[in-house]
């Protein structure tokens, strides 16, 4: 049996974070996995203290609620909680976007540099932002989306 593409590993992991599947997800990083946040500066290293993180999340972890899975290849959609919107990729380096909705009713958009390693995702960048209000000034310049 050949062993799974890239993209297959991505799309299995988006779906086992969205599902909160620790068994998958540990089968899936390598045993040097981890995930930094740049805007508060910190590193996870280990699935073990992952799995604490969000074991101990205030008012319990972020939702995951996907209906339907749409696409091809390099992109695909899962709505309505977390919503997946993109994901692109080649080789051991993918982008996944979209928003995701946390237990004290806000939603925020992010963005996940995944690289893989051996099959196995190696190393995560996420990047989160809350939604912010689009100046009045360069309207007549722009185009409202969503």
């Amino acid at each position: 049996m050949a062993p799974p593409s890239n993209e297959q590993v991505v799309r299995r992991y988006v779906e086992a974070v969205v599902a909160n599947d620790d068994n998958v997800l540990a089968a899936l990083r390598h045993p040097d996995w981890s995930v930094e946040w740049p805007q508060s500066g910190e590193r996870v290293r280990g699935h073990a203290n992952d799995r604490a993180i969000i074991e101990n999340w205030p008012g319990g972890r972020p939702t995951a609620h996907p209906n339907r899975v749409v696409g091809a290849e390099d992109r695909w959609v899962m709505t309505p909680s977390f919503t997946v919107q993109r994901v692109v990729g080649s080789g051991d380096f993918w982008w996944v976007a979209g928003t995701v909705a946390y237990p004290d009713g806000s939603t925020w958009f992010f963005a996940a540099l995944l690289e893989l390693r051996d099959s196995t995702m190696l190393r995560e960048t996420w990047y989160y932002a809350p939604p912010s209000e689009a100046p009045a000034w360069r309207a007549q310049w722009v185009e409202r989306i969503g």
